[in-house]
């Protein structure tokens, strides 16, 4: 009787350990996420960067205030923009001429072609300066010397010319204008300050 009850109890201890080993592990899990994973998975993707702002074309055309005592004639030449006849001074023969015209080639380029309109030039005789008036870029340009003329039609008799000079101002448009006074040096030099002030009323039309 004993040895049936250690065979029963032999036979329930093998069951309970076989239904031990059948019971599934619980599944392993993840530690808690720190405050900075957390927040590290809500980051959005990072922001395009913003597209830098062009820079606006420079204006094709410009309008200026015309000195009183200047007279605007018909222009000799389609290539002209406005041609103004600047009275003469005592002691000069002949009145000045300003010319306004549009046209491509870099400052440079058209700086040495007008230096090489005068022979026997002066010391000194090629002056320059840049300044701004408003938006634009403006380079300021006086001659002296024995003028050649330009061989460009419509423009002053040819020389030799003694005693001329030449008052320009380049302005940097998208296409550069062009403002010549071109004419004896006292008549172009008593100018002076009617051309300055031109200069600085340049504005975009």
């Amino acid at each position: 009787m004993h040895g049936r009850r250690f065979e029963m109890a032999g036979i329930a201890a093998l069951l309970l350990a076989s239904a031990c080993e059948k019971t599934p592990e619980p599944a392993a899990t993840a530690p808690p996420k720190t405050t900075s994973q957390a927040a590290s998975d809500k980051t959005s993707p990072a922001a395009a960067p913003k597209p830098t702002a062009a820079t606006p074309p420079a204006p094709s055309d410009l309008t200026w205030d015309t000195p009183k005592t200047w007279e605007k004639v018909e222009n000799p030449s389609t290539m002209r923009k406005a041609t103004y006849r600047i009275p003469k001074v005592a002691g000069d023969t002949e009145d000045a001429e300003m010319s306004v015209s549009q046209a491509g080639g870099s400052v440079e380029a058209n700086v040495t072609r007008w230096t090489g309109q005068f022979e026997k030039a002066k010391d000194d005789a090629t002056k320059r300066f840049e300044k701004k008036v408003g938006d634009f870029k403006v380079t300021v340009v006086e001659i002296h010397g024995t003028f050649a003329g330009s061989g460009m039609p419509g423009a002053p008799a040819a020389g030799p010319k003694p005693d001329y000079a030449m008052l320009a101002a380049i302005v940097e448009t998208s296409t550069p204008h062009f403002f010549k006074i071109t004419g004896p040096e006292k008549t172009v030099m008593a100018a002076r300050a009617d051309f300055d002030k031109m200069v600085d009323s340049f504005r975009a039309k």
